[in-house]
């Protein structure tokens, strides 16, 4: 899981970035003043992108916790795949606790996945304020 939802995060990432930096884009981009609504939509557009790129991950783990039976339904597993990926982890009475350890790690990978997006998202942000 860990290498499959870093495969999938890079490759959304890449995708979005490459979008992106079209000659078109590039152009479009020079032109944006970072406070005017083309900014924020700008902005608001790479903040859902992000956000829909975790949930897709957020969502693998919780079809992986169902597949081997460490949770009883879709909304448990869900509830704690969302609770262990933004490493808010509540408590891990929502697994069997011989699968709490995946829990675990998808909570470092949390870590590591949401600075990646922060660390991406300050750089395409800096590309409508350097103009």
């Amino acid at each position: 899981m860990v290498v499959l939802c870093v495969a999938i995060h890079g490759l959304g990432l890449f995708s979005l970035s490459r979008a992106l930096r079209t000659e078109l884009a590039v152009e479009r981009l020079e032109r944006i003043a970072p406070l005017s609504p083309r900014g924020a939509a700008f902005t608001l557009a790479i903040v859902l992108a992000m956000f829909a790129l975790h949930g897709i991950e957020i969502w693998a783990f919780a079809f992986t916790y169902l597949g081997i039976g460490a949770v009883g339904g879709l909304e448990d597993a869900l509830y704690f795949s969302t609770i262990s990926y933004s490493t808010v982890g509540f408590n891990d009475s929502h697994i069997s606790p011989d699968w709490r350890l995946l829990g675990a790690f998808e909570s470092i990978l949390g870590v590591f996945l949401l600075g990646w997006s922060t660390a991406f998202f300050f750089r395409m942000l800096g590309r409508i304020e350097a103009h």
